[in-house]
C-alpha cells in the first residue's frame, strides 16, 4: 500500500513539473497596458513547451506558431491602425494569458545617462526657470491621459518574466514619478500633435558612458579601441526589448564622454550604436534623434583628465557630426542650464519638446519648424564675414533683444578677439575694431556660452567654428559584421 501511494506521488510530482514547465512565458515588454506600434507588424514571443502549439488572438486576428525545440515561440500580428480603444489581447497554450488595456500608436526606445534618467519626481524640487517662463511643477500630480503608457527598464529585472505582466503603467503616479522627464515630455508632446496613443519605453543607467550600450561585436565591426565595457548595458537593458515593434530612438548622453576627451571617436561609437541598434531590430532607417550636452563648467571640475574652457564645445562639435548619419537629428541645449555648476539642468520638458519637433517634422511629416539655425556657409565683405544659416524659420532673431553675444573673428594671424554681430535678413554679419582682413569666426565656441542668436520659433543657434572644425565622414561598415 506504501508502494502504491509512493508511485501516485511520484506521478503527481511528474504531472505538476510538466504544468509548471508548459507554463507560457512572456518577455517582460510584453504585458497589460502596453502600446503596440501602429502601421508596422507587430512581434509577439515568447517561451513555452517545445512543440507546444500557441495562438494568439488580438483586434480581430489570430495567429499561431509551435514552439521550436528549444520552447522559443514567435509570431507576427498584421499591421494595425492606431487605437485608443482598450483591447485584450488572449494568448493560448496548454493554459491562456490574458493582457489587458492594450492600445495601439506610436512606441520609442528613450536612453543614455543621467539627464535621461532624470525622474519626474524632481520637478517638484526644482527652482523656478530663471528666464520666467512656466515649467510643469505640478505635472505628476495633474497628469490623466490614459493614452500616454511607459515602461521603466530595470536592469536587474528585463532578462526575466514577470508572471504579473504589469511592468507598462498609464503616465501617472508613482510609475510616473520615477520615469524619465525628457522621455515623458516628448511622448506627451507626440500624443497631443498625432492624437494617438503613445508608449515611450526608458532604459537609461546614470553616469554611464557610450560604449556600454553598444554591443561587443559592433566595436569589433567599427575598429573600436576596447574600453569602457562594451555591451555591459545593452545586453540586459536593450537586447531583451528586440524585437518589440518600436517606431524610434531618442538619445541624451555625452558628459561622461566629455571628461574623457573624446572628439570624433565619440561620433564612431555614435554610429556604432544607432546601427547595432536598427541592426537588431532589422530596420536600418529608425529614426534616432538625441540630445547635445548643455552649458558646464566641465574645465573646473576635479576629473582625472583636466579639460579647457573650449573642449566642450569641442565635443558638441563631435556631437553635432552625428547629424550625417541618416534619419538622425540634434537638439541644441544652449539656453537649458541655470546654474553651470550643475551637470544636471532642469529643463527637461524643454528637451522632450525640442526632440518632439524633430520627431513630428522628419518622421511624422508635419509642416513645423524644428531645428535652431545651422551655419551653412561663410562669404568675407571687406572688413566684414557674413555668415549664412539653415533652419532659420521665420527669421534670425536676438532673444533677449539685446546686441548679439559669444561672437568672435579672427585674422590672419589666426588670433580671435570679441567681435560685434548684427543680423541683416537671413545672414549675420561679423566684425572687430583692428582686423581689417578677417578670416574665420568663432560662435559659442566656449563651456559657458549661452548665446542669443534664435530663429523666431524661439530655438537657439548651434555653436560652430569655421576654421579647425573637427572633420568625420561616415565610414561604410558592411552591415553584416553587425
Amino acid at each position: 500500500m506504501k508502494r502504491i501511494y509512493s508511485i501516485a506521488l511520484v506521478l503527481l510530482g511528474l504531472t505538476t513539473a510538466k504544468k509548471a514547465h508548459a507554463t507560457i512565458l512572456l518577455p517582460r515588454i510584453i504585458g497589460h497596458d502596453m502600446v503596440l506600434q501602429a502601421n508596422q507588424r507587430v512581434p509577439i514571443w515568447g517561451t513555452a513547451d517545445a512543440g507546444e502549439l500557441i495562438t494568439v488572438r488580438f483586434a480581430g486576428q489570430q495567429k499561431q506558431v509551435t514552439a521550436d525545440a528549444a520552447g522559443k515561440w514567435k509570431l507576427m500580428l498584421d499591421p494595425m491602425g492606431a487605437s485608443t480603444e482598450n483591447r485584450d489581447m488572449r494568448i493560448t497554450g496548454s493554459e491562456t494569458i490574458v493582457l489587458k488595456n492594450i492600445l495601439v500608436g506610436e512606441v520609442w526606445i528613450c536612453s543614455g545617462q543621467s539627464n535621461m534618467e532624470y525622474a519626474m519626481r524632481k520637478l517638484v524640487k526644482i527652482k523656478p526657470p530663471a528666464n520666467g517662463q512656466p515649467f510643469p511643477k505640478d505635472e505628476v500630480a495633474n497628469a490623466n491621459n490614459s493614452n500616454l503608457r511607459i515602461f521603466l527598464v530595470n536592469r536587474k529585472t528585463l532578462v526575466k518574466s514577470n508572471p504579473d505582466h504589469r511592468d507598462w503603467s498609464v503616465a501617472e503616479d508613482s510609475a510616473l514619478r520615477s520615469f524619465s522627464a525628457a522621455g515623458y515630455f516628448f511622448g506627451k508632446a507626440l500624443q497631443q500633435q498625432l492624437k494617438v496613443p503613445v508608449g515611450m519605453i526608458s532604459t537609461a543607467v546614470p553616469g554611464s558612458r557610450i560604449e556600454p550600450w553598444i554591443p561587443q561585436q559592433a566595436f569589433t565591426a567599427y575598429d573600436l579601441k576596447q574600453e569602457g565595457d562594451p555591451g555591459k548595458f545593452y545586453e540586459p537593458m536593450v537586447a531583451p526589448l528586440v524585437p518589440f515593434a518600436i517606431k524610434g530612438f531618442l538619445w541624451y548622453q555625452g558628459e561622461s564622454n566629455c571628461f574623457l576627451r573624446d572628439t570624433t571617436q565619440y561620433t564612431t561609437k555614435m554610429l556604432a550604436l544607432i546601427n547595432s541598434w536598427r541592426s537588431a531590430w532589422g530596420n536600418a532607417q529608425l529614426p534616432f534623434y538625441y540630445t547635445q550636452i548643455a552649458p558646464f563648467f566641465y574645465s573646473k571640475t576635479k576629473d582625472a583628465v583636466v579639460l579647457d574652457t573650449c573642449f566642450e564645445a569641442v565635443f558638441r562639435e563631435a556631437q553635432a557630426l552625428g547629424m550625417k548619419i541618416p534619419s538622425t537629428g540634434m537638439v541644441v541645449t544652449t539656453d537649458l542650464n541655470d546654474d553651470l555648476n550643475d551637470l544636471h539642468p532642469s529643463y527637461k520638458w524643454v528637451i522632450g519638446e525640442r526632440l518632439s519637433k524633430w520627431a513630428l517634422a522628419n518622421t511624422y511629416g508635419k509642416n513645423i519648424v524644428y531645428s535652431g539655425p545651422m551655419f551653412a556657409s561663410m562669404k568675407r565683405k571687406g572688413n566684414q564675414i557674413e555668415i549664412s544659416f539653415k533652419y532659420t524659420g521665420s527669421g534670425l532673431i536676438s532673444h533677449d533683444g539685446k546686441p548679439l553675444n559669444w561672437f568672435s573673428v579672427a585674422g590672419a594671424d589666426g588670433k580671435y578677439v570679441a567681435a560685434s554681430a548684427f543680423i541683416k535678413g537671413s545672414k549675420v554679419l561679423v566684425s572687430a575694431p583692428g582686423v581689417k582682413n578677417p578670416t574665420a569666426v568663432k560662435f559659442a565656441f566656449h563651456e559657458a556660452a549661452q548665446p542669443n542668436l534664435y530663429n523666431k520659433e524661439g530655438l537657439p543657434a548651434l555653436p560652430f567654428r569655421t576654421d579647425g572644425a573637427l572633420q568625420w565622414t561616415v565610414p561604410a561598415i558592411p552591415s553584416a559584421s553587425l
